[in-house]
């Protein structure tokens, strides 16, 4: 098991056992003490637990939860895909600083794997099949439907917990109109083996190396996802890089510029010929703040940023901060100009 993991406890709803891959990860994990729970979402020692802060790693790394999922609902997404397929787990092994997710489930959020895989593998052909053939490109793809399968999660974790992963990627070799797509900030060699065949992209989550040191907590760091994006275009992955989020401060014009240079040293033509790139400007939140302040507050010097910084409500009605608008124009247009100049080979697909 990667150091990531070391897994003592289990949370499951009794229905897991009914599931082949309930009984397969229960199989890996036979001294974990096994308690029952109702329902996967709403577990009282994690689901708003604030108070637990100062505990957040060791949860993630010790801590694993099982459940069926009981929606298998396509939404459409528009941006980093065509649609968010059903999730096959939610929560991260890893904690950086930043993310949403624990904004919607509790804040440790240990990673759920949701055993019925068949369930969701079919309803993503069902829905394929029904589309049909993409008849116009679009800035996601410019034939194929996408789908995101880690809205909430890392799959590259998520894939040494149980073969979810490899099932997913399984499915799309065979739907000649559609592509799976996750974001990752884990090197997991196991990837390479699970034959995409160009139909699952991958989606390299970069930042300057000094700020992921800061703020991505227990992920890789940023000189090894880059290595990994050659490996991964030989493996029959399609790869993409996701710079985000962009953090401003008072010198992140010349860790960009750096950045920007790392990357293009650091992978061959392959990978240049059909690199495509996603731009995400930070957003952050004042209970993440208040709660960030408890276990990491070095973080939030960085993140914090109210003279920057405005309320922004989000779509699901949560009231966010984000830069001042027409800061962020401009500082969204000088790195559009840096990636022009220094990666001219690599197309942005969507910046907001």
């Amino acid at each position: 098991m990667d150091a990531l993991f070391d897994i003592r406890q289990i949370y499951l709803e009794e229905a897991v056992r009914d599931y082949a891959r309930g009984q397969e990860i229960l199989a890996r994990h036979p001294n974990a003490q096994l308690i029952p729970v109702d329902n996967h979402w709403r577990i009282p020692q994690f689901f708003g637990n604030e108070g637990a802060a100062e505990e957040w790693l060791r949860i993630k790394r010790e801590t694993l939860i099982l459940g069926v999922r009981k929606t298998l609902t396509m939404r459409p997404n528009g941006r980093s895909a065509d649609f968010i397929a059903p999730s096959s787990s939610n929560g991260c092994g890893m904690a950086c600083a930043y993310c949403y997710v624990p904004r919607r489930k509790g804040y440790a959020n240990p990673v759920t794997v949701l055993v019925n895989i068949d369930d969701i593998t079919r309803a993503i052909v069902r829905h394929a099949g029904k589309l049909g053939w993409k008849t116009a490109p679009n800035q996601i793809d410019p034939a194929a439907w996408v789908y995101d399968l880690g809205e909430n999660g890392d799959l590259s974790a998520d894939a040494l917990l149980s073969d979810n992963v490899r099932d997913l990627i399984g499915i799309f070799r065979d739907l000649p109109n559609a592509k799976g797509s996750f974001a990752t900030k884990r090197v997991n060699r196991a990837l390479l083996d699970y034959d995409p065949r160009g139909r699952t992209r991958v989606r390299v989550s970069l930042m300057p190396p000094e700020m992921a040191r800061r703020l991505d907590i227990r992920t890789d760091p940023i000189d090894v996802r880059i290595a990994f994006i050659d490996e991964l275009v030989r493996a029959g992955y399609e790869v993409h890089v996701n710079f985000s989020p962009v953090v401003v401060h008072e010198n992140w014009q010349a860790e960009w510029r750096s950045l920007l240079h790392q990357l293009d040293d650091g992978i061959g033509a392959a990978a240049k010929a059909q690199l495509k790139a996603e731009i995400i400007m930070l957003t952050h939140n004042a209970a993440l703040h208040e709660v960030n302040m408890r276990w990491h507050p070095r973080g939030e010097y960085w993140l914090w940023r109210p003279d920057l910084q405005e309320n922004k409500q989000s779509e699901g009605g949560m009231i966010n901060l984000r830069y001042r608008y027409r800061w962020k124009g401009h500082w969204l247009g000088q790195l559009r100009d840096w990636m022009a100049e220094i990666i001219p080979y690599c197309a942005i697909r969507y910046a907001f």
